[in-house]
């Protein structure tokens, strides 16, 4: 069990995995999810049901993908938030863990877009952390029809193999539980072959200049080496946060939301430039 699956492309020679004493900043989760739940408090005594209602729908749909091994219900909080700034949020159908082929994942995220675009009528944002926010990239390259805007959190897309020993050993066991029959999981090509390099592929793909990027990023990052985060194609945003706590802290909303708004109005500007030069 000490051989690693990951395949050595996913871990170029630029990136490392961060040490062991990094992973004492995960530790930072407990007052990220304080300040959660203090926020969440404030926001519920604050509302004012009977002046004006439920704000305007008028904001970017948004798909919200959580990370490796987490559930949709990792990111209900910051969709409760986007929610209440007028934003319609969508989970990617990942009731439990994001533990299964990573192309099988973003063949889902694709199908949820189609059906989110047909409903509404208007490309969608996606949300992602972590593994969620890889997935996103490599959707939006293939699927710019559908894709308006990518926000990432965490999600180290030059480099998915520079991550804490830690989660290999996760890896390892979906990958023993692949072999004994258990469906769902990721196996040893998900990881290390043929699925693991188309995978890889797709989130180094160009995006077009009508999907706009921006990379949420932390060197408090216990889990992932952060410089893998600094996609190119990227506004880089960083913040003061755990690996973990970036789906709960509301500081990490607050530039999620700040993103969502730059993309809107960014798609809007292109949109009426566009029909001015018709």
């Amino acid at each position: 069990m000490n051989k690693n699956p990951v395949a050595s492309f996913l871990l170029p020679d630029d990136f490392r995995r961060p040490p062991l004493v990094r992973m004492l900043h995960e530790g930072r989760i407990v007052g990220e999810a304080s300040r959660h739940a203090v926020r969440g408090l404030s926001a519920v005594r604050t509302r004012a049901p009977y002046a004006g209602g439920s704000p305007t729908r008028d904001a970017d749909p948004v798909l919200l993908v959580p990370g490796f091994m987490a559930g949709d219900y990792t990111l209900a909080g910051l969709a409760r938030r986007l929610r209440r700034e007028g934003h319609r949020t969508y989970r990617a159908g990942i009731p439990l863990a994001n533990m299964g082929c990573t192309l099988d994942t973003a063949e889902m995220i694709e199908s949820r877009l189609e059906a989110i675009v047909a409903r509404r009528e208007q490309r969608v944002q996606i949300v992602g952390h972590s593994l969620g926010g890889m997935l996103a990239r490599g959707v939006a390259a293939r699927r710019p029809d559908l894709v308006s805007g990518i926000v990432t959190m965490g999600s180290p897309v030059l480099a998915p193999g520079a991550h804490h020993r830690s989660l290999t050993v996760f890896v390892l066991g979906l990958v023993a539980m692949s072999k004994v029959g258990v469906s769902g999981v990721m196996n040893e090509t998900c990881v290390g072959g043929e699925c693991a390099l188309e995978s890889f592929q797709e989130s180094q793909v160009a995006l077009p200049a009508e999907v706009s990027f921006t990379a949420i990023y932390s060197r408090n990052d216990g889990i992932v080496d952060w410089r893998a985060c600094l996609d190119p194609a990227a506004a880089h945003v960083e913040v003061k946060a755990s690996h973990i706590g970036m789906a709960v802290d509301p500081r990490v909303g607050d530039q999620v939301l700040s993103a969502l708004r730059s993309h809107r109005e960014e798609s809007v500007a292109a949109s009426t430039l566009r029909v001015a030069t018709a």
